[in-house]
């Protein structure tokens, strides 16, 4: 006999009782005696019993399981998210199901699929730099089933969103670049489809404006993938093509900062001297390069724990869609390092 398939039968069968004194002896009920109890639990951990989920989800009307939609998992962002995702899942009783979508909009409508079809309770969604129209969610918003979006989030009606204050880190990290006297600082910014690259965008043409510089729109060039190889070919291109010489860079993500700042050491430029830049995220690697990168620090873990606490108030119908305030916004810090201080 496979272990999978142990039943409560199976069980019965083997102890010579039946199915529903199995059955009440494992949830303790009283008029079950304690001899027997004894002997059906230690014959369910030698067959390896394990309740059926799905006959369990039936009678709880949930599965205690939610799903998690993702870019990609490699990203050090995601993971801190999915960290706080999972501390709060595993405290309250959930099962975490994760998918990624590598950027890829199909991916992402296939995992929607997949896991209603593994009934899910909810769906926690950071969608993709494909994805453009949000029919699939809103289509299960609109059914009432419980979606929580968060970093990436969609501008249609009845989402809950869990960000962090984009506008406000790309502000500071604009004002610290200014105040450490770099006047012509290029931001490489991402997709313009994603809410969170326009309000980067819009921090930093902000900060510009309040210090009493014109922006130049031709400073704000689109790092589409974010890669530090295409924002390395990017950066090259300005530095050779620009009429005046960016003295600065402020990226979008850091991946983006690390592409810039090597493009800036192999045309003979020093950084911070010469060129400072700041990043967005504060991956891992940010104090270990040479010079170490000052970055915008997201609170990933908080963001995740927080996105996980609202979906499971929902399924619970602890909150109701229509008393909650849809949008939560988490605060930035600028962590500065050598890369920007002159």
């Amino acid at each position: 006999m496979k272990l999978d398939q142990v039943t409560i039968k199976d069980i019965a069968r083997e102890l010579n009782v039946s199915s529903s004194t199995v059955s009440r002896a494992l949830k303790d009920y009283p008029g079950i005696s304690d001899e027997t109890k004894k002997k059906v639990r230690e014959l369910a951990d030698k067959m390896n019993y394990r309740p059926n989920a799905i006959a369990l989800s039936l009678q709880k009307g949930r599965s205690s399981t939610i799903g998690v939609i993702i870019p990609e998992v490699v990203h050090f962002f995601f993971s801190t998210v999915i960290s706080g995702i999972e501390e709060v899942a595993y405290a309250r009783g959930y099962k975490v199901i994760l998918t990624q979508t590598n950027e890829n909009l199909e991916r992402e409508k296939s995992s929607i699929d997949t896991m209603l079809s593994n009934q899910i309770d909810g769906v926690l969604v950071s969608f993709s730099k494909e994805t453009t129209n949000f029919d699939h969610f809103s289509t299960l918003l609109n059914k009432g089933f419980p979606i929580v979006f968060f970093d990436r989030v969609p501008e249609i009606n009845n989402a809950i969103t869990v960000t962090v204050n984009d506008h406000s880190g790309a502000y500071e990290a604009t004002t610290h670049l200014l105040k450490q006297g770099y006047r012509k600082i290029v931001h490489l910014s991402g997709p313009a489809n994603l809410n969170i690259s326009r309000e980067r965008a819009r921090g930093y043409t902000d900060a510009l404006l309040n210090h009493g510089f014109t922006p130049d729109p031709s400073f704000i060039v689109e790092c589409t993938r974010g890669t530090d190889d295409e924002a390395q070919k990017i950066t090259s291109e300005i530095l050779k093509t620009f009429p005046t010489r960016p003295d600065a860079f402020f990226a979008n993500n850091d991946m983006a900062a690390v592409g810039a700042m090597l493009a800036c050491k192999a045309a003979g430029l020093r950084v911070p001297e010469d060129v400072g830049i700041v990043g967005f995220s504060n991956w891992q690697f940010c104090s270990m390069i040479d010079p170490s990168l000052s970055s915008v620090s997201q609170p990933g873990f908080n963001m995740g724990a927080k996105a996980t606490e609202i979906l499971l108030d929902l399924i619970e119908k602890k909150i109701q869609l229509d008393e909650f305030n849809n949008s939560v916004v988490l605060e930035t810090e600028l962590l500065i390092r050598k890369s920007s201080v002159r």
